[in-house]
């Protein structure tokens, strides 16, 4: 997960053979020049990817927060990510 002043990024990787399983960002949800760093625009891109993991078969995974304080953006992405069924 890496989060800038106006959007907010998360990708799943697969460690053991270092490719990226799933990749998206709040770039899709803002407007032309506008930013996307409210908590519900993470939210919303926690549901995504946790439908996509999903799809995908994976039932568990950790989640790393780049040393990011767990509140905010940050808080919403990972419980949007649970609410889906995912354990970390």
């Amino acid at each position: 997960m890496y989060k800038s002043n106006r959007y907010i990024y998360a990708q799943l990787i697969d460690d053991e053979k270092g490719t990226t399983l799933l990749f998206c960002s709040s770039l899709k949800y803002g407007e032309k020049g506008g930013n996307c760093k409210s908590v519900k625009i993470a939210k919303k891109l926690g549901k995504e990817m946790g439908r996509w993991a999903i799809e995908k078969g994976i039932k568990q995974l950790i989640f790393d927060r780049s040393g990011y304080p767990y509140h905010g953006r940050v808080e919403a992405l990972a419980d949007a990510v649970r609410e889906q069924g995912i354990k970390f």
